[in-house]
C-alpha cells in the first residue's frame, strides 16, 4: 500500500512538472523558432523531448530530497 502512495506522489510531482514547464516554456520557445518554425512537427518533437527528459530529472531530484528531508521513506 505504501507503494503505491510514493508511485502517487511521484506521478503527481512529474505531470506539476511537465505542465509549469510547457506553460512558462512556450511562449520562449515560441518567440526563439518563430511562429511559422514552431508549426512544424520536429520543433515540436524538440521541445516535448526537453519536457520529459527535464521532468523525469527534477521529479527524480525532489523524491530524493523528500526522501533525504525524511518525508517519504521508500
Amino acid at each position: 500500500m505504501e507503494k503505491k502512495w510514493i508511485f502517487l506522489i511521484a506521478v503527481l510531482i512529474f505531470i506539476l512538472y511537465t505542465f509549469l514547464f510547457l506553460r512558462l516554456g512556450r511562449r520562449y520557445y515560441k518567440k526563439e523558432y518563430g511562429t511559422k518554425m514552431w508549426n512544424h512537427w520536429t520543433t515540436r518533437l524538440y521541445n516535448w523531448q526537453a519536457v520529459i527528459f527535464y521532468s523525469i530529472a527534477l521529479t527524480i531530484l525532489t523524491m530524493f530530497l523528500l526522501k533525504w528531508t525524511t518525508v517519504l521513506t521508500f
